[in-house]
């Protein structure tokens, strides 16, 4: 009987998110008094305590609201002129509607936002009862930052006509037929408009609140309760469930992936691909059906306080809906992200006649648990604390060098960046802050003596950001090790967390914080990372879009500037030693055909990345398909002879092109498959750098000039 209610409840579900498509507008949203009552706050604290404060007055009102409508229709695929024309006559009244704890613009505008992607997303499935021409000589825009809004509803609906005809392209380039085409699309449009019918008044305010924080400086946020939570667990590492990854497809929760040592692994009875159909609370709780539920609901219903229960309804993967089901209970536990924890490996280089090992630290992020610090927890978990370990580790293991891997690390806690920097240099400045009355601090570490005094060298991307940044700076200046890669993203900013919800005394979390830049960073040298970042001694190529992922592409970006430089001792110079790096490594990257093969790639993608437009004409598609193909055809020849021969060459996929689908529309098994696969694939960069580290260690060996070795402090010029 229970699982013939459960089965009906399911069904039930899906019938009831299928008809929401069918029965109308969307919801009107409206503003809780709370939520007016923050923004109030935020914009008194905002106006006073920032390090740049910005008067919230009818200037910065339409900032807001340009951003805001941004951040919701960035590619203009939704709004026409005249909603845009609504919006502005609106930007006078939003900061006085603010201190009087008015809402109702954002919310008017996102309600109309609601409306027409229910409007746009229907007549895209209307589109689909029809076929296509595609041999018409047709030009679609596909990216829209820079184009001006649709006039009207007739321009809308004709860039819709192509945008979908793009879409039925690119499958049927894939090898679908019309129908499998007509039934991929019809099932995506469906899923897009069940989204908007799931909306709360949480994500408007939380979208809103962003667009005006990030108009005062692209680095201060507003983190509702959710978001907010969240963050802490990104910093801490850790949070109590049942340890499993999830992913919504095709409105179930379904499990992605299971942490190891987690309550669903440890259990046996869970798998990747189950779907989560039901949670109870406690063992006798009553069963709430997740079907359709919004997919961070379904997590807070997950999460919960250490040594209690959690009850699951399970539909094992790849099931029919009329399968039997599994009930399962789990005891829910601390789950520690291990995967966003620090991590080591050995890569063995040769050089001449000898072979050294590079012991590398790969650092995703500068952690800490704040929590567990303040409370004099002695076994606190944080970033420096983790690579100090790896490094005692790798010193056992007698490494030659080391090289710390940063790429895509965005930053965290700059206690850590002083701390991390510490295991290196040992005691000594490390970063300079200026506040807003404009006064410096420099924070230096008290270590007495570096944790790893070997030869050293830092990995950076144009995703190194901040706390990365503070660390490469230093290591440079010290002349410490050498930094390769490309040039970092330029946040020379600081921020902290305001709670919002002590600010107000009040009991319960409901205002959420703001994370706000107090301070700007400086390099010990005087200059900041604002901006400009930190230029490598050594470059390598990368994918990055220069023009529109770094501090740069912001346009109200705080600018560069200096102080007077600290009182520190160089270590070494490798100013002196970067050209000799330089020539070797152009040499070896010469005779890599992988490294040339990445250099392509690069190459490649910033063509593609150009172009604005893209045909619909088939015709034209299939040539374009032809020559990327031939050129994979090519490349793969050449990665076979190589290996054939016994050189060491990374597998070449000759057979990968568009299918035409997104992400969740895959298999879940071929998803995890091409991830496993990339993961897997040869890293050049890291490979080269790590040559390149080998190769200073034989520079600073062989040659006086270059060793790295502590001086007297003297200060810097």
């Amino acid at each position: 009987m229970r699982l013939k209610n459960s089965l009906l409840c399911i069904l039930l579900a899906i019938s009831t998110a299928a008809h929401a498509l069918e029965s109308g507008p969307p919801p009107v949203l409206t503003p809780l008094q709370q939520q007016a009552q923050a923004a109030h706050l935020s914009a008194q604290f905002l106006t006073r305590f920032h390090y740049k404060p910005v008067k919230l007055d009818d200037a910065l009102a339409e900032k807001i609201i340009n951003r805001y409508v941004k951040s919701l229709d960035p590619e203009k695929f939704f709004f026409i002129q005249s909603d845009i024309d609504q919006f502005t006559a609106q930007t006078s009244k939003l900061d006085d509607a603010i201190y009087k704890e008015d809402l109702s613009i954002p919310f008017s505008i996102f309600n109309l936002y609601q409306q027409r992607i229910v409007d746009r997303l229907t007549y895209a499935r209307e589109l689909l009862k029809q076929g296509f021409d595609f041999s018409q000589k047709e030009e679609y825009a596909f990216v829209r930052d820079k184009e001006p809004w649709p006039k009207t509803e007739a321009e809308s609906r004709d860039l819709w006509r192509k945008r979908v005809k793009n879409d039925w392209l690119r499958l049927k380039l894939a090898g679908k037929k019309d129908p499998a085409i007509r039934d991929t699309l019809s099932k995506r449009y469906e899923n897009s408009l069940a989204r908007a019918y799931k909306y709360k008044s949480d994500d408007v305010f939380q979208i809103f609140m962003n667009a005006y924080a990030t108009s005062i400086e692209p680095h201060t946020d507003y983190l509702g309760t959710t978001a907010a939570a969240d963050f802490d667990i990104a910093m801490k590492l850790s949070l109590v469930g049942i340890g499993a990854v999830l992913q919504e497809r095709d409105e179930y929760t379904t499990i992605r992936e299971l942490v190891p040592g987690g309550p669903a692994q440890l259990s046996g009875k869970i798998a990747v691909g189950d779907r989560i159909v039901g949670v109870a609370q406690g063992a006798q709780g009553a069963m709430t059906e997740v079907v359709g539920m919004r997919i961070d609901d379904v997590v807070k219903l997950i999460r919960g306080a250490k040594d209690t229960v959690v009850k699951l309804d399970i539909l094992p993967a790849d099931a029919g809906p009329d399968a039997k089901h599994k009930l399962l209970s789990l005891v829910r536990n601390k789950i520690s992200l291990e995967q966003q924890a620090a991590k080591k490996t050995i890569l063995s280089v040769k050089n001449g006649d000898s072979t050294r090992k590079v012991g590398v630290i790969t650092l995703p992020a500068f952690y800490e648990d704040f929590d567990a610090r303040g409370k004099g927890d002695k076994n606190y978990r944080s970033a420096s604390r983790d690579v100090a370990a790896l490094l005692n580790e790798l010193k056992k293991e007698k490494v030659d060098s080391v090289l710390v891997d940063l790429r895509n690390n965005g930053g965290g806690s700059l206690t850590e960046a002083v701390d991390l920097t510490g295991l290196f240099v040992g005691k000594g400045p490390i970063v300079q802050q200026r506040n807003a009355r404009g006064e410096v601090n420099v924070e230096a570490d008290d270590r007495t003596t570096p944790v790893w005094s070997g030869p050293l060298a830092v990995l950076i991307n144009r995703g190194s950001a901040s706390a990365s940044e503070i660390f490469a700076a230093a290591i440079q200046d010290y002349g410490r090790g050498v930094i390769i890669g490309e040039g970092s993203f330029g946040k020379g900013t600081v921020q902290t967390m305001v709670n919002l919800d002590q600010l107000a005394h009040n009991d319960k979390p409901k205002f959420g914080e703001l994370k706000m830049t107090i301070a700007q960073f400086f390099r010990i040298n005087g200059g900041t990372t604002q901006l400009r970042g930190v230029t490598p001694d050594v470059s390598l190529p990368g994918f990055s879009d220069t023009e529109n992922f770094g501090e740069s592409s912001y346009d109200n970006a705080l600018p560069w500037s200096e102080v007077k430089a600290a009182d520190y001792a160089k270590l070494g110079d490798i100013k002196d030693l970067a050209p000799q790096l330089k020539i070797r490594h152009d040499a070896r990257v010469e005779k890599d055909k992988d490294y040339q093969r990445f250099v392509e790639d690069v190459t490649e993608v910033n063509t593609q990345r150009k172009k604005r437009s893209i045909s619909l004409n088939e015709a034209d598609r299939r040539a374009e398909m032809a020559q990327q193909e031939a050129r994979l055809q090519a490349r793969a020849k050449d990665s076979a002879s190589d290996a054939a021969k016994g050189k060491d060459a990374d597998v070449v996929d000759a057979d990968a092109k568009d299918d035409g689908l997104q992400a969740n529309e895959r298999s879940l098994s071929a998803e995890l498959a091409a991830e496993k696969k990339a993961k897997s694939a040869k890293d050049v960069l890291l490979n080269e750098a790590a040559h390149i580290l080998s190769d200073a260690s034989d520079l600073q060996k062989n040659n006086p000039k270059f060793a790295v070795q502590p001086v007297a402090a003297v200060p810097a010029k």
